[in-house]
């Protein structure tokens, strides 16, 4: 030990151990993101001349492509390191396919660009001249290739060269023609311009020298999300708005309220018309996929109400296929013209990843929760080491997986954003609810013993509740099943069958516990507590001062309790009376701590680091392996490890790093 200093903890000043550790960083290709299929879907084209050629645009910076017609997945490139890339607009040129367009934005600040690439997508150049816009939509002109339109937060940009120089064709500055979200560009003439902003549209036949506002018909203040043009009348427009949708047969004088779509579906997205039967157009919505087959006289819903579409492909070689990005859902495809859907995610992997499970009998097994899906999400199952996923979500009604935890029977529990559930399986996979909180309280009775009055204390059950709080951790492996939720920390003597606790010491909010036998540990951003008992009662814990914030705590086989916060690692083995930090850990902001038993090592995470680290407690050497991906879990799937992320699904390691090879 190279140093010893003394930090306050909770009542007492407790020795602080400085750890000399060895850090080795090996570089580790190789990591797969495997599923569960779908996430976000933002933008699809097909290449020029090639329609089974495809390529979709996702909220994480990813380029997919597809070579059958969606039937299968790749990821074809990355444009952002961050992921948060929201990839919302693709071109291709049809004079040369090799040529292509990206525009995209940033949901947390102002940002984005347009990037080009001239060998099919395997390599990409940000445009300098937009740098650092919001790009919102991009347009080409139909009748020339080389022109190229933009609309970003600032207003329109114009390129007459292929996108080697730009120029802003909107007035500088404008208080009205800003906040472009949708962009359309006359079949014939490329000096006819329309724009829609956050705020109706404008257009302009001049090449942006001048701008009229076509607002009339349409209801003041309306967001224009989507244009397009009818390709062989140009004189008709259609446009959709907060407010509903629109056409116009005055090449945008005048527009009527096309009626059919319903109120609460009023943000249409997106306009797509059948390249084959113009009289039939699609609409994409918040609240599903509708379709006019007497050009837009009428609609009619084709999805349920809980599909929000971003963007619709129709195959021109077969115009009942209809291929729509959705949030959540991913890429459908649709066989009959839009009357059934399917999901169509193959080699598709955006999904939030919240929790990971693997079957300690069957390391193959593997549980994935994951969030902000609703019913598209919930958990998933894989029996092949997540080769192939299923969805086993009935019952829980559409509720976010945020913890997973199994008995040592092999009974799988969830923890959700609304209770507890547990997985049975006697028929078919179906979650039900163990919710039951039956606390006891205590109440103050007066009776006469021996002729004296006096008070006596008697514990009486309270009115039974059901537990919908958000349940962020459960460790259900010993003999009392432990959860943290943002009630408090409540434990269960029955199997889940009923629950008793709530705040402890005052205090809800609890991230993550630990048990080992009766002794049982809980954890909240700043603070630890124990108990000795079962949960019966309560001890606060003395932890370092310096922790500013505690995500995760677990017990050794030895009892041993480790800690894992946003200042790196600790350990106590004592409960607290003395804690050891590995100060020569270069990873802080620790996110997950596993053991790993079988291979006798601490393996940790971070969500600031795209990698993982191993330490093995004897000697305390560190290894890490950049793995490329941001894991907030990371779990042993015996001789291999498996992450979940927040943006790509649950990853792999090749088992080939697991066995001596690093």
């Amino acid at each position: 030990m190279n140093d010893r200093r003394r930090l306050s903890g909770f009542f007492l000043i407790f020795p602080i151990v400085f750890l000399t550790v060895t850090m080795h960083l090996v570089a580790q290709t190789g990591w797969t993101p495997v599923g569960p299929a779908g996430g976000d879907a933002r933008a699809l084209v097909a290449v020029p001349g090639d329609p089974g050629h495809l390529y979709l645009g996702t909220t994480t910076g990813w380029l997919y492509e597809s070579h059958d017609g969606g039937g299968h997945w790749r990821r074809q490139s990355h444009l952002d390191v961050s992921n948060r890339l929201i990839l919302d607009s693709i071109l291709i040129d049809p004079t040369d396919v090799k040529t292509m367009y990206v525009g995209a934005w940033r949901a947390e600040r102002v940002d984005g660009g347009l990037w080009v690439s001239h060998d099919a997508g395997q390599s990409w150049a940000e445009v300098a001249a937009l740098h650092g816009q919001s790009v919102r939509s991009v347009a080409m002109a139909p009748s020339n290739a080389k022109i190229l339109f933009a609309g970003t937060l600032e207003g329109v940009f114009r390129s007459m060269d292929g996108g080697a120089r730009w120029q802003q064709i909107s007035p500088k500055g404008s208080t009205e023609i800003h906040e472009i979200e949708s962009l359309a560009v006359d079949p014939r003439n490329p000096e006819i311009v329309y724009a829609g902003t956050w705020h109706l549209p404008w257009k302009t036949v001049d090449g942006g020298r001048h701008w009229t506002n076509i607002k009339q018909g349409i209801i003041d203040d309306s967001d224009v999300f989507s244009i397009i043009i009818d390709p062989e009348r140009p004189q008709v427009v259609y446009l959709s708005a907060c407010s509903g949708i629109y056409k116009s047969e005055t090449a945008g004088k005048l527009f009527r309220k096309i009626q059919g779509i319903p109120a609460d579906a009023r943000r249409t997205r997106v306009l797509r018309q059948d390249p084959l039967h113009r009289e039939v157009v699609y609409a994409g919505t918040t609240q599903g996929l509708y379709k006019s087959a007497d050009a837009g006289r009428s609609f009619r819903p084709m999805t349920g109400d809980n599909v929000i579409v971003n963007d619709i492909f129709i195959d021109p070689r077969d115009t009942r296929r209809v291929l729509i990005a959705t949030d959540r859902g991913g890429v459908r495809a649709s066989a009959d013209g839009g009357k059934s859907f399917e999901a169509s995610n193959d080699g598709i992997s955006g999904r939030n990843v919240q929790a990971l499970l693997v079957d300690h009998k069957d390391v193959r097994h593997l549980l994935a929760g994951v969030i902000n899906d609703k019913e598209f999400g919930g958990a998933f199952e894989s029996v092949d080491g997540g080769a192939r996923w299923r969805q086993i979500a009935d019952g829980l009604d559409g509720r976010d997986v945020v913890s997973l935890a199994q008995t040592p029977e092999g009974l799988i529990v969830a923890g959700t954003n609304h209770g507890v559930f547990a997985l049975e399986t006697a028929d078919k996979p179906v979650w039900r609810p163990r919710n039951t909180l039956a606390n006891t309280v205590t109440r103050t009775e007066t009776t006469t013993v021996h002729g004296t009055r006096v008070n006596q204390e008697k514990q009486t059950a309270a009115p039974v509740i059901e537990l919908e709080s958000r349940v962020d951790a459960l460790d259900v492996a010993g003999p009392v099943w432990v959860a943290a939720t943002t009630y408090g920390v409540v434990t269960s003597h029955d199997r889940g069958a009923s629950w008793q606790g709530g705040m402890v010491l005052g205090r809800g909010d609890y991230l993550s516990v630990a048990s080992h036998g009766l002794l049982l540990a809980a954890a909240r951003g700043d603070g630890v507590v124990y108990s000795r008992d079962g949960g019966k009662s309560w001890w606060p814990m003395a932890v370092p001062k310096m922790l500013t914030r505690i995500h995760r705590v677990v017990f050794d086989k030895n009892g041993v309790l480790w800690l894992g916060a946003r200042e790196g690692v600790y350990y106590t083995p004592d409960l607290g009376k003395s804690w050891l930090w590995l100060d020569r850990l270069p990873l802080k902001g620790i996110d997950d701590l596993v053991l790993d038993e079988r291979q006798g090592r601490i393996v940790v995470s971070s969500r600031q680091f795209a990698g993982i680290y191993a330490m093995d407690p004897k000697t305390m050497a560190w290894k890490a392996w950049a793995t490329g991906f941001t894991m907030g879990a990371v779990r042993v799937a015996g001789d291999r490890l498996v992450g979940a992320s927040t943006d790509d699904g649950v990853v792999v390691e090749p088992v080939e790093g697991m066995t001596g090879k690093r």
